[in-house]
């Protein structure tokens, strides 16, 4: 379920915030590197030449031949690598791998309406000032969660308007941060695009309310738009 999973949850009990490193051991075991971007290195293999490496950055945690020594292994002999991350020999051979999931992750501690601010700077000291205090209990602190998990995800809001209606403020089209108006119409359906000719928009992402714009154009939180066919 995790490897599925847009975002991973850590979520502690405020008597044990030293759980979270078995947590995040037992989720890198089974493959998932939490809060981490995929190294940006590609191998690509010939039948012939040897290996021949190529970097756009300073190597300072490998060697080359400590590179073309790990690439071997995993049985490439000819090939190009072309690196362009400062990557350890763990990072390398997860790139060999090929099936390492690279998702975001937050931290929770919960039940912490049973312990005092001393014992919460006490538990920062396992887990790190990057954490969601709440109880689900009592409710406490849902609202904050809820914000978090959304801005994690990095998502953005579309309220689509009819071209004679209002905007639907109720019922905002979700979708991914940096997404084009050509996914809004993916999104309302698999073939509205084909039918599709422009926009207007009104939000943040246009210098004025009703702008004509392209379904190139990239919409940005809170935006409204009005998809024209």
């Amino acid at each position: 379920m995790a490897r599925n999973a847009d975002l991973v949850l850590l979520v502690l009990d405020v008597f044990q915030p030293g759980q979270v490193e078995l947590l995040k051991h037992e989720l890198h075991e089974m493959g998932i590197r939490i809060n981490q971007k995929p190294p940006d290195v590609v191998i690509t293999r010939s039948n012939k030449g040897g290996l021949a490496l190529t970097t756009s950055v300073k190597l300072t945690k490998l060697t080359p031949a400590t590179v073309k020594g790990i690439v071997q292994e995993y049985g490439v002999s000819n090939g190009g690598i072309l690196m362009r991350d400062d990557i350890t020999d763990d990072q390398l051979i997860d790139v060999l791998t090929g099936n390492r999931v690279y998702a975001r992750a937050l931290v929770v501690l919960n039940k912490v309406d049973l312990v005092n601010e001393q014992y919460l700077a006490a538990a920062k000291k396992q887990i790190g000032t990057n954490f969601v205090p709440i109880s689900a209990e009592k409710g406490l602190n849902m609202d904050l969660l809820t914000e978090r998990i959304w801005e994690t995800l990095d998502f953005i809001r579309i309220y689509l308007k009819r071209p004679d209606g209002e905007p639907d403020f109720e019922k905002p089209l979700i979708l991914p941060s940096g997404s084009t108006l050509r996914d809004v119409c993916k999104k309302i359906h698999p073939r509205f695009s084909e039918g599709a000719k422009y926009a207007l928009v009104s939000g943040p992402s246009v210098k004025y309310a009703g702008q004509r714009v392209g379904l190139d154009h990239t919409p940005v939180d809170k935006d409204i738009v009005t998809i024209m066919r």
